[in-house]
């Protein structure tokens, strides 16, 4: 995890019905989609279904409006 918390303030905007959020690195889609649909996840993905309103959503390093200079690590 790069975060999991429950802390979660909205600076601007209407704030979302949040009570926690995670945030997790993968090297590639794949790497994300892999772990996703791993069977050995499964009993995990039921138990936070069952447990919340949860969504799994992924994003990635581009930007939209091409105006952010890309750093790379190291």
């Amino acid at each position: 995890y790069l975060s999991r918390s429950g802390n979660v303030k909205t600076l601007e905007g209407k704030p979302l019905d949040t009570t926690l959020i995670a945030l997790m690195a993968f090297p590639s889609e794949a790497a994300a989609r892999a772990f996703a649909n791993d069977p050995a996840y499964a009993p995990f993905v039921s138990a936070r279904q069952d447990g919340s309103d949860s969504r799994f959503q992924m994003i990635d390093n581009t930007d939209l409006a091409g105006t952010i200079p890309y750093l790379p690590k190291g």
